[in-house]
Order: C-alpha cells, then structure tokens, then sequence
C-alpha cells in the first residue's frame, strides 16, 4: 500500500468490515435475505451455527498421481509491490500457482487479489482472519470459513473450493465445517521450506529441489520472508530438472486419483506373520537356467524424484522393462513414486521396510518388517506387488529365509551380477565395466536407485551395450517363469 491515504483508508475498512461480519446473521452475509424492518430496533445476534454431523471433507497433504506435475501454493498476501514482483516472477517462469488468501486482506486489498486471477493464478480461503482455528469453537471455525469465501465471492467473483488454515495444521473441526459448506478439501502440503526462518532465495529453492515429487503440494508464505520471490527462479529450475510440471492446485487435484483403503486392495494380506515357519520351503534364485540371452534388470532400495524419474526415463527411452525391490520406508513418505515405476510398465518388490541386514533380526522380528513392507507397498501402487523378497545386503541365512517363505514370500530373489554401484567411488566406467564383463544369459543384474552414485550416467551405456551383445531384458519374474 502507497502512502499514510492509502493505508487509512485500509485500516477504516478493516474496522468496518469486522463491526459489519459481527452484525450480521450468517444467512444474510453480503447482500443476504435477511428481513429488513421499518423502524430501527436492536440488531439481532447472529445465530450459533451447530456442528456438522455429516462426513468430512477431504483432507490433502498431495495429490495421488503418477504424472509429472506438482503445485506451487502460496499462503497470505504481502503488500502490494512484494505481490506484484512475485506475479512476475511467476510469469518469467510460466507457473501457474495457487494462492491461499485470508479474506480480510481481500477485502482491504481487492485489487491484488483480482491480479492474481487476471495473471491466470487460483485463489482459494486461506481463513478470514488467519487466526488458531483450535482455539476455536465450531461456531468460530465455520465463520471463519464461511466469510473468508463470501468476502473471496464478493471481491473477485471466485467461490473458493478449498481451505487451508495459516500453518496449514488445524482440528477436526475445519474438514466439518468445510464439508458442512460444500468445499472440496481441505489443503495442507508435503512440501514445506519454513520459509519462516528466513532463508534465502537459493537455500528455499534448494530445499524444494531435495523434496520435489509427483503431486507434491509446496506451501511458501508471502508475507515474511521477501526472500520468497527470488526462490521462484529456483523452484523452476528444479522442476524442468526432472521434467515436471507447476500447475494449479485443482487441476493437480482433478488430474490425480484417490487412493483405496489397504484392506480393499486385492492382494494386501497375501503376506501375513506365521510363527509356523521352521518347516517352510524357499528357493534361493541367483539366475534364471537358461540358454536364451535373456536379463532381468533390477534396481534396489529407492531414491529421490530426480534420481528415480531419470531412471524411469532412461528405460522408457530403450523400451527396457525392470523390476524395483523398493525399501518400503522410502515408498511410505514418496508413494507417487512407487506408482509411477508400475505404470511405466515395470514390476515392483519387497525389499524390507527398514532395510535391515535380516540376520540382525530374530525371525519374529524379519516378518514383522517384511510384512509391514509388504502392505506400505500394496497401498502405495493400489495392487499386489510381484511376490518375491531381496534381502538388503544379499546376506540371508536357512533359518530367516524360512521365516520369510512362511509369511508368503518363498522366492528369495538373489542376484549373479553386482558391480557396487551403490559405493560413490565406482565410477560409471567401473559399473559399465562389470556388467558387461559378467553378464550371462539368465542374469540377474543388480544396480541401485540412490542419490548421487554413478548408476544414471553407466545406465544408457549398460543397456546399449548388452543389445549389442544380442540380450533382451525380461522382468524377473517372467524370466523365472519361463
């Protein structure tokens, strides 16, 4: 705001505007019906609202969805000259974003608000007030939803779908309230800087970069850290990294999918705890016995966006399917991840949740992890993965392996082909080297998904020089089957 006119001018209207929303019954909110009498009288105090009783709305934290895309989310409104160079900023970079604005900065200052949508940006309710909501009553909380969409309505003509509180945590009492209004989720994020400690522009940009995912939701604020609007550039860069996308948040939320509950996904209990197991049969596979210049490419444990989308991309690019033994914890913050690896076409396997060495473990204590492995990567790709087990380390002994048969997993997929590409200090002339060196037919060929290894750059070369040798790639378990 420009000048001690315009800031008056600001405040009075503030004033104004909560001794009217405090008048007000909540039917008659702006122009509402409310009946209008002859004569003056008292002034009627608007009725308490009773808490919902119906479902809650949706609450989201990011979007499920295996498509290269994410969403830019703003909370606040800064002054007017910060808001301006943010919409540009965002603009060099062709993002479109979606902003969380409390309904008392758009009432005092509209035409920020009406920029926002004219530069082709979302506006959703960021609360009137941005106060506590649990330090709210329901009557609080739904008025204070309530009014921040009817000051957003009749300021920009936009009726917000969405509510996000001002620290993005909030009681159970907002997704009522929401539902109770007809919104359609409620918003919080997976992807936050804490811009709030005020670092620059590259270290927020390189924060966002480290956590970056398909259907993330990045949450920044426009009205502490100025440092913000720099961070744009960096967001940008970051994204085109990986080939992803910035879009609104309801476009993000309307391309994407919901996931099913664990237990209506055909396959969730086809591993369960048995302490049954001291009789169990498993098989220890190294290779497939085969004549046929057939591989099976594997990947072990996960890695970030960047890392495992350059993988995804590098086999998509020489029509190679894989099979992933993905480490469960990794898949449990990162699901989009796990999914988008099934519908490139790739199989996807156990390889524990915390990724133990297994005879560090007592058998009760292996199943228990496998187990639990097993359900965080059923829910994450919403189908049963491909039921077989690699122990972390390749280090598994008759009696853990018996454990492991017992809770359904009596494959033990092992590998011929290792060249420690998970040891920064092999190069990927090293990888390169020992892959082509010990190949054979029926191989399993063990390579990793980790951050800031040689692996992405060996890749192109492994895959190309094997074809020339004659080999096709087969997913393991096809290549077992057969």
């Amino acid at each position: 705001m420009n000048g001690i006119s315009t800031k008056s001018r600001a405040v009075l209207r503030s004033i104004l505007i909560v001794v009217v929303l405090s008048l007000l019954p909540a039917c008659s909110l702006f122009g509402g019906s409310a009946a209008t009498k002859e004569e003056p009288g008292p002034v009627e105090p608007a009725a308490k609202v009773e808490r919902f009783t119906g479902e809650k709305s949706r609450e989201i934290d990011f979007v499920y969805t295996a498509r290269k895309e994410l969403s830019l989310t703003f909370n606040g409104m800064g002054d007017k000259q910060t808001m301006q160079a943010l919409l540009n900023e965002l603009d060099t970079y062709n993002i479109k974003a979606t902003f969380f604005l409390p309904g008392m900065r758009v009432a005092e200052e509209p035409d920020i608000a009406k920029e926002i949508l004219a530069r082709g940006h979302e506006i959703e309710n960021n609360t009137l007030n941005a106060l506590d909501m649990s330090k709210l009553d329901y009557d609080g909380v739904y008025k204070e939803i309530h009014l921040a969409n009817d000051v957003i309505q009749r300021e920009t003509g936009v009726q917000p779908k969405y509510i996000r509180t001002r620290s993005g945590d909030y009681p159970e009492d907002v997704p009522l309230a929401a539902a109770h209004l007809g919104m359609k989720a409620v918003v919080s994020y997976n992807i936050n800087p804490k811009d709030r400690n005020m670092q620059s522009a590259k270290e927020l940009g390189e924060y966002i970069a480290r956590y970056m995912s398909r259907g993330g939701i990045i949450s920044l604020n426009t009205d502490i850290n100025p440092e913000v609007v720099g961070s744009v550039k960096y967001i940008a860069e970051a994204a085109g990294d990986i080939g992803y996308s910035l879009i609104t948040l309801d476009e993000l939320v309307n391309n994407g999918g919901v996931r099913k509950p664990l237990e209506q996904i055909p396959g969730y209990d086809a591993a369960k705890i048995d302490p049954d197991y001291k009789n169990s049969k498993y098989e220890l596979v190294y290779k497939a016995d085969t004549n046929r210049k057939e591989v099976a490419l594997t990947f072990d444990d996960f890695g970030s966006d960047k890392t495992v989308t350059k993988i995804l991309d590098i086999l998509e690019e020489h029509d190679v399917k894989a099979t992933f033994f993905l480490r469960a914890k990794g898949v449990e913050s990162n699901p989009n991840l796990a999914r988008a690896m099934v519908e490139g076409g790739h199989d996807v396997a156990n390889h524990s949740y915390s990724h133990p060495v297994v005879t560090t473990l007592t058998p009760e204590e292996l199943q228990e992890d496998v187990v639990k492995a097993h359900q965080v990567i059923t829910e994450a790709i919403q189908e049963q993965p491909v039921m077989l087990f690699r122990p972390p380390t390749g280090v598994v002994d008759d009696i853990r392996a018996k454990a492991l048969a017992a809770t359904g997993y009596p494959v033990i997929a092992m590998y011929d082909v290792t060249t420690l590409d998970w040891d920064v200090s092999n190069s990927a002339d090293d990888i390169v080297h020992g892959v082509m060196t010990k190949t054979e037919p029926g191989s399993v060929i063990l390579l990793h998904m980790l951050d800031d290894i040689h692996t992405i750059e060996a890749l192109p070369r492994v895959l190309e020089g094997l074809k020339e040798k004659g080999y096709t790639f087969v997913k393991m378990a096809d290549m077992i089957q057969e």
